[in-house]
């Protein structure tokens, strides 16, 4: 099995910018995004409940356990203030599932892109890096739980990434296997993923 790290990239379409920037407004640590292709009034929908998922999911966070780690010079202070922040929003998210923000719809979209990127031009080329990443054989995803610490991973080509919605910077998509993951940084937690997002070579 193979891990990539895919760090706050991709980008929307053109189209549904302006309805993706009523959510992005509220998110101050949002990034712009980038136009690429055109969309449909759907797919603006659907990116837009996305960023108000996802936006919601981190108002909860800062307000249970915090923006970020304690400023500290101690490595081992900040792997305490990280845990720390981790434990509380593991609490306020007790009954966190898979789907919560990949909805259905959601997860669609997601496939959609991410099989488009691997079906155009650079499509074999992406394959073949990905096929090159392989430092794990197994590992079953779980909402609200932490990344394994120090497991591996490696970049995706920008090719693929372009095809997703750009994320606020506390946040980073992770590819593990075939399932896509959205990661918080400071906490470390799976915030929630898609089953089977990369379509099988």
């Amino acid at each position: 099995m193979f891990i990539w790290h895919i760090v706050r990239n991709g980008c929307l379409c053109c189209a549904f910018l302006a309805a993706v920037s009523v959510v992005g407004s509220s998110q101050t640590s949002a990034v712009a995004p980038v136009a690429v292709s055109p969309a449909s009034p759907a797919d603006a929908a659907i990116v837009k409940d996305f960023y108000a998922r996802v936006s919601n999911y981190l108002d909860l966070r800062k307000k249970e356990a915090g923006s970020s780690p304690k400023p500290t010079n101690s490595a081992v202070k900040l792997a305490e203030s990280k845990n720390e922040m981790a434990e509380k929003t593991q609490t306020a998210r007790a009954e966190a599932k898979q789907g919560d923000i990949f909805t259905p719809e959601i997860a669609a979209y997601f496939r959609k892109r991410i099989t488009a990127a691997l079906a155009g031009p650079q499509g074999a080329k992406i394959r073949s890096s990905l096929r090159h990443a392989e430092p794990l054989h197994s590992m079953d995803l779980h909402v609200n739980q932490k990344y394994p610490d120090g497991l591996p991973f490696q970049s995706v080509p920008p090719t693929l990434l372009l095809n997703l919605p750009r994320l606020p910077k506390e946040l980073e998509y992770r590819i593990v296997g075939r399932d896509l993951a959205l990661h918080d940084i400071a906490t470390n937690i799976i915030v929630d993923f898609i089953p089977g997002a990369v379509p099988s070579s």
